[in-house]
């Protein structure tokens, strides 16, 4: 009969460990994620994607300026 004792011990310590948040991938993405594109509005981590972005899905406009 000892053992059904550990098995429940063992599950309430699993159920308090996952219980813990641990935080989600997309909470860290949205930190991450702080350039727009004013055309079609898709969200790039920094100005490099932003410039490769506009090479790819926008060739006849101009890149906007990095200070916006």
């Amino acid at each position: 009969m000892t053992r059904g004792k550990q098995k429940i011990e063992a599950q309430r310590k699993n159920a308090e460990k996952n219980q813990k948040s641990k935080g989600s991938q997309f909470e860290a993405r949205v930190v991450a994620l702080k350039v727009t594109c004013p055309i079609c509005k898709v969200q790039l981590a920094n100005q490099n994607q932003l410039r490769d972005h506009y090479g790819a899905k926008h060739p006849k406009e101009n890149p906007p300026a990095e200070s916006s």
